[in-house]
């Protein structure tokens, strides 16, 4: 009987320790908030002629800044060239500002993506433009339109008359010029010649009849009276 009595000690002994501390549970921690967007300060938004600081005869410093944001660790500066699309990426920086080498003569969109380490949430700036000035260039090409709709990889309804409307929109680094837009639409590549009333038009919309369930692509040249520039080619489908 004793020996029995001391077993069951020891079992109880054991099933009981656990609870010594607790259960060990609770709700767990919260996640930390989202990192917020950036407010940009330069280079400017639309500026007609960024000189930054000329390194050579087709290169230049260009200093970016912005403001602190919100709940961030670091920052990473995105720039793409809008006329050849190649993108540079700054990433991990830990100061709101940054200096980078880029090619003269060139039309430029950058944004600044803020990260939390603790966080997979990120904030997003808004996209500024501007041109990187040029050695003898006195009149700079407009900026590559933005194409609105269709946008690329969509499925689009035609109208009860099979038309599709196009929209876009245009900026010049130039003031006071005025812009014309051609839109090309197709079936091959969006490059083939368009028809002559979507040629040199002074609107950022047209109507244009399409076939249905058919793959088309597309793009608009911009143009001041002097340079021109092409923006990105866009595909959809029609239903």
């Amino acid at each position: 009987m004793k020996k029995f009595t001391y077993i069951f000690a020891i079992v109880f002994l054991f099933a009981c320790g656990g609870d010594e501390g607790g259960d060990g549970g609770g709700d767990p921690p919260p996640p930390p908030p989202p990192p917020g967007p950036v407010t940009l300060t330069a280079p400017a938004n639309g500026k007609v002629c960024e000189t930054g600081t000329s390194v050579s005869n087709s290169r230049s410093n260009v200093d970016f800044s912005w403001e602190a944001s919100s709940n961030t660790s670091t920052y990473d500066l995105q720039i793409t060239n809008l006329n050849t699309s190649v993108v540079l990426n700054k990433t991990g920086l830990t100061s709101t500002n940054s200096t980078v080498e880029l090619d003269k003569a060139q039309p430029y969109i950058w944004k600044v993506i803020s990260k939390n380490t603790g966080s997979t949430q990120t904030g997003t700036s808004s996209s500024w433009k501007f041109y990187l000035a040029g050695q003898g260039i006195k009149n700079y090409a407009p900026f590559p339109a933005d194409l609105k709709t269709p946008t690329s990889g969509s499925t689009v309804s035609r109208s009860s008359e099979g038309k599709v409307t196009f929209t876009w929109d245009g900026s010049d680094p130039d003031q006071g010029d005025e812009l014309k837009y051609t839109l090309y639409v197709d079936k091959t590549d969006g490059k083939q010649s368009p028809s002559g009333d979507l040629t040199n038009i002074s609107s950022k919309t047209a109507d244009v009849a399409l076939d249905a369930a058919t793959l088309y692509y597309w793009r608009i040249k911009t143009t001041d009276g002097n340079n021109s520039s092409f923006s990105n080619v866009y595909s959809f489908r029609t239903e």
